[in-house]
């Protein structure tokens, strides 16, 4: 039995799938349908919401963040009385603190408030950080007053609640609010808490450890410029509110190199314009993140494209449609020198990020962004598709005075991982390979993942001086030495989740980028949480497939690759419709043989050579 199918009997258990007998509308999308007139709810989206609420409630705890928890049933006091004195938020000096309307806020004045029936266990003097209701009231004021003061909400929903509540809960988990489904939920909460606060101290330990690199860094004195200090993501500050969030973003600005053609996929036309999840493209995926973080918040965020001669006419074209978009689009082309030789004529690109500072340079942009208040600018590569624009990294950057910040990632999912990816540690430069290397990863052990954070004012600062010369960067196929790195007085790395690293060089590629395996949510990737296996599956596909065009006339429809390890494919081999592979699979036709496979095949750890192998 699954670990994930042993979690479904538990919430089974509790009687959680059991809604009301008057469904909302909007709580449609949760539910399976109805049975004797009452509203079944989906265990596995319960579970899902569960998750996603317990990695939310983790993070803030890794920062000790305040919380209050709200109950307004008398029968779950004793569970979450025993939860709160675990976790360290209840102290028996004091009696359970009641709340009248104005708690939160009035919560600058410490006083203890009485009332009736809704109980809390936290009474801060300044506003939690996160509000947890888990018998929610739908005319409770707590809840508008949370919404009110922009704190993130995470709440027990049920069937019947209505939109006008149920839109201000930021995490809303749906299920029957059973005495079992509660302590379940607490129990959880207990076990995040405890956990975080573990790897807290602990990072907190090694953070005492790395205090002098740090200090250094931010007071500007001179370091290793062949060295990086690379901080883990789960050691960031917690996601900044709203207004703050406007505040960074109307800093930033994002250029997305799109110089690479797809013509080593038999692909006519800037590979940034290949589609590769839900119908869209990479050009698309930057251009939606963009446009929903206008629409979240009020800020205005420019994107430039930094073409090539040969990518430019053919991105114009491109961007008609996006005329109606509220993004605004800007297409620079890459400025390009005389081959070293003299004699073929031939002009080639300016290595590394040193074309970016010096064509935002020449064209007179860098000045026009200064002159808008920008203070940012986020460089992403065109082969990593999973880029985020991510305001977390960019306050951290802001508040420390940090000049430059590449992202990276550890190469492989090993037992150092956990070890790169918990604790601030540097590494030198050598160890840090491209996004570009296509051959072992023995020598490195992380990854530029192509997204570079760089400050345009020390861009200025170095064009001004001729500190920063393209002649004088010493380039490097393999390794991040390659970069202008050496030129900023303060410089980072951050270990960022995999999630943020894939790459668009082979059909195969595609293949799993239009697989189940992801989907699209506003501009950003989203792996599918059905596949307990952190790696993604190794496809290999032969010269038959190389081109996009082959891929998509072999494949009739994407298969599933949920529970897939690795796939090899060689020789003349076409894929019918709702194709399941799981496990290792490899398939060999046979020369001059056309190999089919049927429709609706489930293939599990198979060598297939022949139809008699299927």
């Amino acid at each position: 039995m699954t670990l994930h199918s042993i979690v479904i009997q538990k919430l089974l258990s509790t009687n959680a799938h059991l809604g009301r007998r008057v469904a909302a509308h909007h709580f449609k999308q949760f539910t399976y349908g109805t049975r004797n007139g009452m509203a079944i709810i989906d265990s596995d989206r319960t579970l899902i919401c569960l998750r996603t609420a317990a990695e939310f409630i983790a993070a803030l705890a890794q920062q000790k963040a305040r919380f209050m928890f709200v109950n307004t049933n008398s029968l779950w006091d004793e569970i979450i009385e025993q939860m709160t004195k675990k976790i360290g938020c209840y102290s028996p000096s004091m009696n359970l603190l009641w709340r009248t309307g104005g708690f939160l806020t009035n919560s600058h004045s410490p006083k203890k408030f009485r009332s009736r029936r809704k109980k809390i266990c936290f009474g801060p003097t300044q506003p939690p950080d996160c509000l947890v209701v888990f018998d929610t009231d739908r005319k409770s004021s707590v809840i508008l007053e949370a919404d009110r003061l922009q704190i993130p909400i995470v709440s027990l929903v049920d069937s019947a609640m209505p939109l006008e509540y149920y839109k201000k809960i930021t995490y809303p988990i749906p299920a029957n609010d059973s005495v079992q489904f509660v302590y379940l939920v607490c129990n959880l909460i207990t076990k995040t808490f405890l956990l975080h606060q573990k790897s807290s101290a602990s990072s907190v330990a090694q953070l005492e450890d790395t205090r002098e690199q740090v200090e250094r860094i931010e007071e500007g004195k001179s370091v290793n410029k062949d060295e990086l200090l690379v901080l883990p993501y789960s050691l960031l500050p917690i996601s900044p509110g709203v207004d703050r969030t406007e505040e960074l973003l109307d800093k930033l600005v994002v250029l997305k190199f799109n110089g690479a053609l797809g013509t080593n996929m038999g692909f006519h036309g800037p590979k940034s314009t290949i589609q590769i999840c839900d119908g869209l493209t990479s050009l698309d995926l930057i251009v939606n993140q963009i446009e929903a973080l206008h629409s979240k918040y009020r800020c205005s965020v420019p994107l430039l494209l930094m073409n090539t001669t040969t990518t430019h006419e053919d991105t114009v074209k491109v961007l008609e449609k996006y005329t109606k978009s509220n993004v605004d689009i800007h297409s620079l082309k890459q400025p390009q020198h005389k081959s070293s030789g003299g004699q073929s004529g031939e002009d080639e690109l300016y290595p590394g990020h040193g074309a970016v500072f010096l064509s935002i340079m020449k064209s007179g942009t860098l000045d026009v962004l200064l002159s808008q208040g920008k203070e940012y600018i986020l460089v992403v590569d065109s082969d990593n598709v999973a880029a985020t624009i991510d305001p977390k990294i960019l306050d951290h950057l802001i508040e420390n005075k940090i000049e430059y910040c590449i992202e990276v990632v550890p190469t492989a999912y090993d037992a150092d991982f956990s070890n790169i990816g918990s604790r601030l540690q540097k590494f030198e430069l050598a160890e840090i390979a491209q996004s570009s290397v296509k051959h072992s990863m023995e020598n490195f052990k992380l990854v530029d993942t192509g997204s570079l954070w760089v400050n345009l004012r020390a861009i200025k600062r170095l064009l001004d001086t001729d500190t920063l010369k393209i002649e004088d960067i010493s380039v490097s196929k393999e390794t991040a030495a390659g970069s202008a790195i050496r030129f900023f007085d303060r410089a980072i790395g951050v270990n960022v989740p995999h999630s943020r690293s894939l790459s668009l060089n082979k059909t195969s590629d595609i293949l799993l980028l239009k697989s189940d395996l992801y989907t699209c949510d506003e501009g950003v990737l989203v792996r599918n949480i059905a596949r307990t296996n952190p790696e993604n599956p190794v496809i290999e596909l032969g010269p038959e497939f190389e081109k996009v065009s082959d891929l998509l006339s072999r494949f009739k429809s994407m298969p599933d690759i949920i529970g897939l390890d690795s796939l090899k494919v060689t020789g003349d081999v076409w894929f019918g419709a709702g194709i399941t592979l799981k496990g290792r699979v490899t398939i060999a036709a046979k020369p001059g043989m056309k190999l089919e496979i049927p429709d609706g095949v489930v293939m599990e750890n198979k060598d297939i050579n022949g139809p008699s192998d299927i």
